[in-house]
């Protein structure tokens, strides 16, 4: 295991252990968030390319065992791979499209193909992971809570989707049935966060999956009788579809897939490392770009396809609180174990889908929180900060907003904009980029939003203040009569020092 150079003689948050029945149950907690969206991708593709519902079953226990591993890499590390964050890997969504019209093409090769252009693109993204890595100057509080903030809000449309009963097919979409074991869920995550302890808050999302899974099972909204067909141990068989075959169309659009994904692993890493209050470089995350490459160079061995960061995770480690990588890695355990026991995915698949959305409403609703505190904290005062937040995140949900705007465009073009996150995501480092780093022809009144700043101080700066502090010729000092340190925010939003103390307060 390495240890980042973001490292301090102060233990990192991400690195406390909190034994093994926490990280057990947290881990698990993990798994249950992310599971619909780590067996959609498998089951999408699987019924694109004509499989037999037994072979689908061993494309999602590939993406299970491919996505457990992923995560072990990229949160325990090995040298020079693995941002040591706390995240959880598995199959990207951003790839579905784009390998979906290699499966539709007369020349794409079906799967084999598929998967032969995912390990090449990889291979080609593993290359060029240091341009990525050193970024970060790129995506300061005012860059990095619009993503968050956009994160949350892209992933709503998938919550509402789980709420009514995540198949559109299906009679009972939208129900009063499902939509009310959803609002269940809802308040039970609720109560128990208002009402238990440290651990039973903590232990909300978890616990109410649970209960709403009980309460579903005796209303007879739920079927376990599924659970005991099927093999109980089955290890993943190496090129089970066939060889990769190598087609260079093919490559060349999962090329595309392949740089959204780095730009929505990047956010998602450095949204993590602010979430936990943590530090990350660019070293730091070069090592978690190259961990997330390596395990999409990978997967497809074991059938499975393009490995990224799962938001809804950051969302639950927001919720939570709980920042400990170790619980992540326990969860990557999990998600090993259920690729190599199917059994235990049947009982996990049983859980019913309202009431993954009444818990996602909580998870998702709070990403989009977190990236609002973010962007409290940048300064609005005399720049375009405001007109930025504004054009990203309304460029960011466009796509939400309207699933089939980018439908005339070129596919290329389709491919990286139809994601909200990597939409808003490049427009506000472009932005940023045009307003506070090239600053030759910025005017000193930019626009309205600038010149209609309102001045106002925070509670938080008045509460630090205390009997006999006094302001003298722009400078705070006490009772003593010591100057006090006074911190600002530079122009992109960073804290920066104002001046040196000359005593401490």
């Amino acid at each position: 295991m390495t240890t980042s150079p973001s490292t301090s003689p102060t233990k990192r948050p991400e690195d406390e252990n909190l034994g093994l029945g926490a990280n057990l149950a947290y881990g698990l907690q993990h798994v249950l968030t992310m599971y619909g969206g780590i067996v959609a991708v498998p089951l999408i593709l699987g019924q694109a390319a004509g499989l037999a519902p037994a072979e689908i079953g061993i494309l999602i226990a590939a993406s299970l065992f491919a996505g457990g591993l992923a995560t072990l890499l990229q949160t325990l590390g090995l040298p020079f791979f693995g941002c040591q964050l706390p995240l959880v890997q598995g199959v990207s969504f951003a790839g579905v499209a784009t390998m979906g019209a290699i499966l539709s093409s007369q020349d794409g090769g079906g799967l084999p193909g598929v998967l032969g252009a995912v390990m090449a693109a990889s291979f080609i993204g593993f290359l060029i992971t240091p341009v990525f890595s050193r970024i970060t100057k790129f995506f300061p509080p005012l860059v990095t809570g619009i993503v968050i903030t956009t994160i949350g809000l892209t992933l709503m449309p998938v919550a509402a989707r789980w709420v009514m009963g995540g198949n559109s097919a299906s009679p009972e979409f939208g129900s009063v049935a499902n939509i009310g074991l959803a609002a269940l869920t809802f308040a039970i995550v609720l109560v128990l966060s208002k009402l238990g302890s440290a651990t039973i808050s903590r232990l909300s999302i978890l616990l109410a999956m649970v209960i709403g899974t009980l309460i579903a099972w005796s209303l007879g909204m739920t079927d376990f009788s599924k659970v005991t067909e099927g093999p109980i141990f089955a290890f993943p068989t190496p090129f089970h579809f066939g060889m990769p075959t190598f087609h260079i169309a093919a490559i060349l659009s999962m090329c595309i897939v392949i740089m959204v994904t780095l730009v929505e692993t990047s956010a998602d890493i450095l949204a993590v490392g602010e979430i936990i209050d943590t530090k990350v470089d660019s070293k730091r995350l070069g090592n978690g770009l190259r961990a997330d490459m390596a395990s999409s160079i990978l997967a497809p061995i074991f059938g499975s396809f393009t490995q990224s960061a799962f938001a809804q995770n950051v969302g639950l480690v927001a919720v939570t609180g709980v920042k400990s990588r170790y619980v992540v890695a326990t969860g990557g355990v999990i998600l090993v174990i259920l690729g190599l026991l199917p059994i235990m995915g049947r009982i996990i698949a049983a859980v019913p889908t309202p009431v993954l959305g009444g818990a996602g409403i909580v998870l998702f609703g709070t990403v989009a929180a977190s990236g609002i505190r973010t962007l409290s904290t940048v300064s609005y005062k005399n720049n375009v900060n405001l007109i930025i937040v504004a054009a990203s995140l309304g460029f960011g949900m466009i796509p939400i907003a309207a699933p089939t705007f980018y439908h005339n465009f070129p596919s290329w073009f389709e491919t990286i904009f139809h994601s909200g996150i990597s939409s808003a995501a490049i427009m506000a480092i472009l932005l940023n980029l045009l307003f506070n780093h090239l600053k030759t022809g910025n005017s000193d009144q930019q626009s309205v939003f600038a010149a209609a700043y309102e001045r106002t101080i925070q509670y938080s700066d008045i509460s630090c203040l205390r009997d006999g502090d006094y302001f003298k010729d722009g400078k705070l000092f006490d009772a003593d009569g010591n100057e006090v340190p006074v911190m600002e925010l530079d122009e992109h939003g960073n804290e920066a020092p104002r001046r040196k103390a000359l005593a401490e307060h």
